[in-house]
C-alpha cells in the first residue's frame, strides 16, 4: 500500500513539474514573440542591447561596480552596530533612561521620514560644503554615512520588535537572578531577539545592495555613474543594461539565500514546537 501511494505521489509530482515547465516556456515564449514583433523592436534592440556597446562599456561599468560592492560591505558593518545601539537606547526601562529613549525615538522618526535619495543628496553635497575642520570632505564618505543613518533607523525598529517579542518573564527571571538591566539585556534578551529577526534583517540586506546605487547622485563613480557617462558620450543605453545585470548577479543569489534561510528557520521552529 505504501509503495502504491509513493508511486502515485511520484507520478503526480512529475506531472506537476512537466506542466510547470511547459507553461513557463509558453508564457515566456509569448512574451518574447510579442516584444520582438513590435515595430519599434529593432530600434530598442540597438539602443539597449547592442553587442558592441555592451563590450565597450563593460570594463568601466564593472570597475564602478566594485566600488558599489565595497560600499555595500562597509555599510553591512556600520548599519547593524548603529541600529543595535539605537534599539538598546529605546529598550531600556526606567525614568533614568528617558533621555536616551527620547533621542532614539527622534532619530528613528527623523531618518525614516527622510527619503534616502534626499538624505544622500543633502549629506553628499551639504557636509563637504560646510568645510568643517576635522570632518572628511569626500562625497563617498558622506554617501555611506547617509546609507548608514537611514538603514540603521529601519534596522533599529527590527531589532526592537525582536526585543519586544521576547516574553517579559525572561527579563523578570534575569533580574530575579541578580543581573543588572544591561546584563539582562546582554545575556537573556538580545540572543533571543536577534534570532527572531534574522530573516527580516536579511531582507534588509537585499534592499541595501540595490540602494547602494543611489550614491551615484553625488558624483561617486560607481556602476550607475559609469553607465551614465558612457551614455552621455554615445547616446546608447546598453551600459545601463550592463549595470542592471551586475546588480542582478548579486541580488538574485542574496534573495534566494534569504528564502532558503527563512524556510530552514521556519522548519526548525516547527520541529521545536512539535
Amino acid at each position: 500500500m505504501r509503495e502504491r501511494l509513493a508511486r502515485t505521489f511520484d507520478e503526480e509530482g512529475a506531472k506537476a513539474a512537466l506542466l510547470a515547465a511547459v507553461s513557463t516556456v509558453v508564457v515566456f515564449g509569448l512574451l518574447w514573440w510579442a516584444v520582438t514583433r513590435s515595430p519599434s523592436w529593432p530600434a530598442v534592440r540597438n539602443q539597449f542591447f547592442s553587442g558592441d556597446d555592451f563590450a565597450a562599456s563593460w570594463p568601466r561599468v564593472v570597475k564602478g561596480f566594485w566600488l558599489n560592492v565595497r560600499l555595500f560591505l562597509i555599510s553591512m558593518l556600520t548599519i547593524p552596530v548603529a541600529a543595535l545601539f539605537v534599539a538598546l537606547m529605546r529598550s531600556f526601562r526606567g525614568p533614568g533612561f528617558f533621555p536616551l529613549r527620547l533621542l532614539a525615538v527622534i532619530y528613528t522618526d527623523l531618518f525614516r521620514g527622510i527619503p534616502l535619495f534626499l538624505l544622500i543628496v543633502l549629506m553628499g553635497f551639504g557636509m563637504p560644503a560646510l568645510q568643517i575642520r576635522g570632518l572628511p570632505s569626500s562625497a563617498t564618505f558622506w554617501a555611506v554615512t547617509a546609507l548608514t543613518l537611514s538603514y540603521a533607523a529601519y534596522t533599529a525598529e527590527i531589532y526592537r520588535s525582536g526585543i519586544d517579542a521576547v516574553p517579559e518573564s525572561q527579563r523578570a527571571s534575569a533580574r530575579a537572578l541578580g543581573l543588572t538591566q544591561w546584563q539582562s539585556m546582554r545575556f537573556a534578551i538580545l540572543p533571543q531577539a536577534v534570532r527572531n529577526v534574522v530573516p527580516a534583517l536579511m531582507n534588509t540586506v537585499v534592499s541595501l545592495q540595490k540602494d547602494v546605487a543611489l550614491v551615484s547622485v553625488v558624483g561617486v563613480r560607481d556602476a550607475v555613474r559609469e553607465a551614465e557617462i558612457y551614455t552621455s558620450r554615445t547616446f546608447n543605453y546598453t551600459s545601463y543594461v550592463v549595470a542592471t545585470l551586475l546588480f542582478l548577479a548579486i541580488s538574485v543569489p542574496l534573495t534566494r539565500s534569504v528564502d532558503w534561510y527563512t524556510e530552514r528557520d521556519r522548519a526548525q521552529r516547527s520541529q521545536a514546537v512539535s
